[in-house]
């Protein structure tokens, strides 16, 4: 039982009604909109979210003054988790230069035999140390990557405990992955105010002895089937079964015993078909039909269930060949749209999970079948969003700005973290480890820069074969599943000259330098190879007159924003050679007025007008699917469950 004393500045009551563990759903519901870790749910967790004491730590001092002990009260002000100290959310809103700062918060936690207390933490920036009742119980390096302490033997018999966290976020380091945040004190050109320290929620978690320790999920839609790898934690397992259970819309698919002879079980599940009458099966996955298989997975051992977790999964594939990219066996378009993930009042952190939510809604409204999501690793329960509505993903490693042996291994590690993070979510289609050659900027040039991205590129593809891998997104590909292009001119004229047909296009990959980069890299496999462009756009509508970064042209009222996305994304349906894009942006982000939306989420322009010229027909793909997404056809209630 989790139990605590009544709250105040820094205590936490585990047994409030309010918490959303008291309300979260049960095991095996594909979606819970509060859980922070939507693929592996157990109903006992706590959020520890809420105020915390906080403090700057300028001079680097609180190690050796014992502020994870008892030395002094360094702690002079309150802040609001996990929204970083720059942000208004916070409660502090101080965008200045703070490499170090400190958390801290007191809570009440009893345990019980036979189980273990684990204190999670979704994402840290950039390197943390956590302590509770004054001995070390983790340490991480990465900002956008999750990580947990077992903290049962750290506990304090009365009940009483305190964790305290030291961050670490140099402003400066540009070995550092850091993506869109600036390294200036003031944000310019297209960086944004840093989001720092805590970012992504904290939460308690009691589980037993025996466990399921992690859990992925591999489709393979040609069979029809999911295999399934999960790591137990147990001492012994001569008598230890995993049932697993796998359920559509109330339908049993699969009911499966398994031994665990080992610390890790592999098995492939064949499910049974469900329904082919709609002309598709019920089993696929895509953003039309966003088919979702629940799972219950429930360790037993003589008949006594020791430890039972929730999951999803779904049944998908995504390939590349004969200059096509495929869906689930088909040719498909690609319609996405791109997505900083910054609110003005949290910054990186989502305001609440409600907002996660309706950043997909905004995205599917708008006519766009995906997301790519740019030099951010969005919150898990975004991607669920993505998995429960139906939008695509290309995921994208933030970018470090200097390349050294210490930026390789940085990027390397986190990189992998990231994809053992996300790989189970059907959503995510691609891998980006490099963005327009940041962090390697003598790419063209440079043998081991180019050896790097080649690296990265095969490692992504020797964990996970069955998904696109983009080298160096936009220009300078030495190694690719699909040719991206950034171009943004701002004439749709320009955009049919350069991609209007096979000869064009060809010509513009070979010859011409949008941006001034050549697009492929000697060596650089083109033949039979997608194209799509994944950026463009980008014009700017200020309707507050705020004088921001228009880098890529701007227009005055609604009327010529719709015009100008017409007359640019046009030219790209009526293309047979290009199998997608990518417009710049969702919404506008401080500086950068160039969003569809406002920084508010608000649209500039009629969103069924935009919608209208998405969803045209396009050429390269004459029989596609067009979602008919609408939020006014759920009724209340219906996307929670």
């Amino acid at each position: 039982m989790l139990s605590v004393m009544a709250p105040g500045p820094t205590e936490h009551d585990l047994n409030d009604p309010a918490s959303p563990s008291a309300g979260a759903d049960e095991p095996g519901s594909s979606v819970d909109p509060h859980h922070p870790r939507p693929q592996l749910t157990r109903p006992d967790w706590v959020d520890l979210c809420g105020p915390w004491d906080f403090a700057f730590d300028d001079d680097g001092v609180g190690i050796a003054q014992l502020w994870h002990r008892t030395g002094g009260d360094p702690f002079d002000r309150v802040i609001q988790v996990p929204f970083p100290f720059e942000s208004p959310a916070s409660g502090i809103g101080d965008t200045g230069f703070h490499p170090v700062v400190w958390y801290r918060r007191t809570f009440t936690v009893t345990g019980r035999p036979g189980h273990r207390v684990l204190l999670h933490f979704g994402a840290v920036d950039y390197r943390a140390h956590v302590w509770v009742n004054g001995a070390a119980v983790a340490f991480h390096e990465g900002g956008n990557t999750p990580f947990t302490a077992d903290i049962t033997s750290a506990l304090d018999a009365s009940g009483t405990q305190t964790v305290v966290v030291r961050a670490e976020d140099s402003p400066w380091d540009l070995r550092q992955p850091r993506g869109k945040q600036d390294w200036q004190r003031e944000a310019h050109a297209i960086w944004y105010d840093r989001t720092s320290g805590i970012w992504q929620p904290v939460w308690l978690e009691h589980v037993p002895d025996v466990r399921i320790r992690t859990l992925r999920w591999a489709p393979n839609a040609d069979a029809r089937s999911v295999t399934m790898t999960v790591r137990v934690r147990a001492d012994r397992r001569d008598a230890l079964r995993l049932r697993v259970v796998l359920t559509q819309r109330g339908k049993v698919l699969a009911d499966d015993t398994y031994a665990v002879d080992h610390a890790e079980l592999q098995r492939t599940i064949t499910l049974t078909e469900n329904d082919m009458s709609l002309g598709h099966s019920d089993l696929l996955w895509s953003p039309e039909h966003p088919n979702l298989i629940e799972a219950e997975l429930t360790l037993i051992e003589g008949g006594e269930v020791l430890d039972r977790v929730g999951s999803y999964t779904a049944v998908r594939s995504i390939s590349a060949s004969h200059d096509r990219l495929l869906l689930n066996g088909r040719p498909y378009f690609l319609r996405l749209v791109l997505a900083q993930g910054f609110w003005p009042e949290s910054h990186l952190a989502a305001p609440d999970a409600d907002a996660l939510r309706r950043e997909v809604e905004l995205v599917k409204e708008l006519g766009f079948n995906g997301v790519r999501l740019h030099q951010k690793v969005e919150d898990p329960r975004f991607l669920a969003w993505c998995d429960r509505l139906g939008v695509l993903v290309w995921a994208e490693m933030p970018a470090a700005y200097e390349f050294s042996p210490m930026t390789i291994q940085r990027l390397t590690r986190e990189w992998l973290e990231i994809l053992e993070r996300d790989a189970s979510h059907p959503c995510v289609i691609a891998w980006v480890p490099i963005n327009e050659s940041w962090g390697v900027p003598a790419l063209e040039r440079s043998t081991a820069q180019q050896d790097l991205v080649r690296s990265l590129y095969h490692l992504t593809k020797a964990i996970d074969p069955d998904r696109l891998v983009i080298g160096n997104d936009g220009w300078e590909q030495p190694v690719t599943d699909v040719v991206t292009v950034h171009d943004y001119t701002s004439r749709g004229a320009v955009l049919r000259q350069r991609y209007g047909d096979w000869e064009k296009l060809e010509h513009t990959l070979t010859r011409t330098q949008p941006a001034y980069r050549v697009v492929l890299l000697e060596g650089a496999a083109r033949e039979g190879t997608p194209v799509l462009i994944s950026e463009f756009g980008g014009i700017s509508l200020d309707l507050d007159d705020r004088h921001g970064w228009r880098g890529y042209g701007a227009v005055r009222n609604a009327d010529q924003l719709v015009q100008g996305y017409t007359d640019l994304v046009t030219a790209l349906l009526d293309s047979p050679a290009v199998v997608g894009f990518c417009w710049t942006q969702l919404t506008d982000t401080q500086q950068e007025r160039n969003g569809l939306l406002t920084a508010e989420r608000q649209p500039k322009a009629a969103m069924e007008r935009i919608r209208a010229v998405t969803t045209r027909v396009a050429a390269a793909v004459p029989g596609d699917a067009i979602d008919e997404f609408s939020y006014g056809d759920y009724a209340p209630g219906m996307l929670e469950s």
